[in-house]
């Protein structure tokens, strides 16, 4: 008993960094702009996908480990940064200068979900594609617990995200506009504060998560398919909500939250169980507390 407790444990804290780096994406956009970015997950399919030819690539010529591992990420996470400034300068900003209703915007974004799925399904076909070894998996036995150097990996990449991200947002310059921004995007121009730049920005380090959620995702579970972005970016989303959207801090535990809820349905009931009760227990928390663990209720001036 003890012994599946501490394994399911360990499930549940990879399950949640996946869930939560992609969350804290979400929590990124919404928080300077407040916008549901619905593309995200859309986003991390495609990083998934780029960060496969990379790595096959560069295995033609280099044998596997840190180096093809370390390169791999860093060119996927410009790639899938170069995807998001371009989703924002391309489909969200004009609908911003003309200032048109956020439900617009919304539509916007999912049809751009809609538009990088069916894109990749046009270009690449509907066929499932295995992600390339680009790290030799390593086995510990401690204990009774089996655990791989991956899904370490995988935990310790989540909280290194959200340390970096709390650093950038809270001493950093830009993280500083972010807030600004934040709080009243109609007084910060005034302030020589360049807004523009500051959500390009935001695009650009919320679509760098997602690379770095994608490719951690794809050599843990190494089956690719076009539509692989859709579940784990709605459940995602639902996490940062369950964590406060607002709060990168809500966002990140939302993600861990919905990650051992999860993990601990499929350990007591059938899997086919696990997004019905898991939907049902986060649907009570919101009900209860609508603002999320972390989030805050904003008045509008009118």
């Amino acid at each position: 008993m003890l012994t599946a407790l501490l394994q399911n444990i360990f499930n549940a804290l990879q399950w949640g960094s996946f869930y939560s780096m992609i969350a804290l994406g979400y929590c990124l956009v919404y928080g300077v702009l407040r916008l549901i970015n619905f593309a995200h997950g859309d986003i991390f399919m495609t990083a998934c996908y780029l960060a496969f030819f990379i790595a096959a690539a560069l295995l033609g010529g280099l044998p596997a480990g840190t180096v093809v591992f370390s390169l791999t990420l860093v060119l996927t996470m410009i790639g899938a940064a170069l995807l998001g400034v371009t989703i924002e300068r391309v489909a969200y900003r004009p609908l911003r200068r003309k200032g048109v209703n956020r439900l617009y915007v919304v539509i916007t974004a999912l049809m751009v979900g809609f538009i990088l799925e069916n894109g990749n399904l046009a270009v690449l076909g509907a066929s499932s594609r295995r992600f390339p070894d680009i790290l030799e998996k390593t086995i510990w036995q401690i204990g009774p617990v089996t655990i791989t150097n991956l899904k370490v990996l995988v935990i310790l990449a989540a909280f290194t995200v959200f340390g970096i991200l709390q650093f950038i947002v809270h001493k950093t310059v830009f993280g500083m506009s972010m807030r600004a921004i934040s709080y009243d995007k109609f007084a910060i121009p005034l302030m020589g504060i360049p807004v523009n730049h500051v959500i390009t920005f935001t695009f650009a380090l919320g679509s760098g998560l997602a690379a770095v959620a994608g490719i951690l995702f794809g050599m843990s579970y190494p089956v690719l398919d076009p539509y692989m972005g859709t579940i784990i970016g709605w459940k995602a989303f639902i996490a940062a909500v369950v964590g406060g959207i607002g709060d990168i801090k809500g966002a990140f535990i939302g993600g861990f939250i919905l990650g051992f809820i999860e993990i601990f349905i499929t350990a007591f009931f059938p899997s086919s169980f696990k997004d019905l009760i898991s939907f049902m227990i986060l649907l009570v928390i919101l009900v209860l507390k609508p603002t999320g663990f972390f989030g805050v209720a904003r008045s509008a001036k009118i």
